[in-house]
């Protein structure tokens, strides 16, 4: 009778646990790839404005840098701090495996959002991307030899050289200019890697002129390349002979736009990432999503969602193109 009752009353207790946690807010976190960077403002508003509608908590860290361990110390802190989600711009595809293990075995819910560990995605539950990605490097490619009649040298200006999304667009773009035979006359002459961060983005893109004099176009797939080297063909005033496309922001990319610096340019909605992330994650915990492959859900503003192999997500089918006749249409 005694361990009955006290079964009952830890029983009790155990179901008053549940319902007062069940009364706390879910507490989400997402980890850009480094601090500095306005891109991940627009996903960070997605996260915040998802979370002040659906009632959860949200906090967005950084690292300073976008080495490739540089994200480990804030997962640590966070798995520390009990949080119940954490979604992640990996750094790497596989530096992070052991950390993030270390999140789930906590019963943390741990979520890609723009950029997956390939190759490595048994450490994660699932990810979300904005589009495919398999199609990123192949648009890249047809946009920069649309701007230079196919033919010429080329160059890509990237992020890190461990920057897991980055690398597979640029896997992409090179099978893409050795195998598809309408871009035989393109000559990718070298792949440089600012870092993400302007001054060196700056610098590699200088040395490229420097280096290839006969370039003519460069392909920078992070915002923080293209911007910057938007900004050395417009200083120098070389637009007519180096053409600039990649992955940019509209509001940091529309003066380029206007000016003729850059006649058109690539990206998504970031934003959307993190409000897909968010209803997700909440649905997910709440049971009223299951995280299977094939499964499918509705979300406000973005439609019918797919969990597709690998359990990865898109929030739209195909990239979206900026130029002189929509840029003013989009305001992130």
């Amino acid at each position: 009778m005694k361990n009955k009752i006290v079964l009952a009353m830890a029983a009790t207790f155990a179901l008053g646990s549940t319902v007062a946690m069940a009364q706390d807010p879910i507490q989400i976190v997402y980890i850009g790839k480094n601090t500095g960077n306005p891109y991940f403002d627009s996903i960070s508003g997605g996260f915040e404005d998802a979370c002040a509608e659906l009632n959860c908590e949200y906090q967005f860290v950084a690292p300073a840098t976008a080495e490739a361990t540089s994200q480990i110390p804030l997962i640590e802190a966070q798995i520390q701090r009990g949080v119940d989600v954490i979604g992640i711009a990996p750094n790497s595809p596989d530096a992070l495996n052991q950390v993030l293990d270390s999140a789930k075995a906590q019963g943390i819910l741990v979520l890609t959002v723009n950029g997956d560990l390939v190759g490595n995605e048994s450490h994660r539950d699932a990810t979300i991307l904005p589009v495919d990605f398999t199609k990123t490097g192949p648009n890249q490619v047809e946009l920069m030899g649309s701007m230079i009649d196919y033919k010429g040298e080329i160059a890509i200006l990237s992020a890190t050289t461990e920057a897991p999304d980055q690398n597979t667009w640029i896997a992409a773009m090179n099978d893409t200019l050795e195998n598809d035979p309408k871009y035989k006359d393109m000559n990718l002459v070298a792949t440089v890697y600012g870092d993400d961060q302007p001054e060196k983005s700056t610098t590699e893109m200088e040395a490229l002129l420097a280096n290839y004099p006969d370039l003519v176009g460069v392909i920078a797939p992070t915002t923080v390349g293209i911007a910057a080297a938007a900004q050395v063909v417009q200083s120098r005033g070389i637009a007519n002979t180096v053409h600039v496309t990649g992955l940019g922001l509209p509001s940091e990319m529309r003066d380029f736009i206007k000016d003729g610096t850059v006649s058109a340019f690539q990206l998504w909605s970031p934003y959307n990432e993190g409000w897909l992330a968010v209803h997700f994650a909440l649905g997910v915990l709440d049971g009223s999503i299951k995280n299977e492959v094939g499964e499918t859900f509705e979300v406000p503003n973005l439609g019918t969602i797919k969990i597709d192999e690998l359990n990865a997500m898109n929030t739209q089918a195909e990239l979206t193109t900026f130029d002189a006749s929509n840029i003013d249409d989009f305001d992130f």
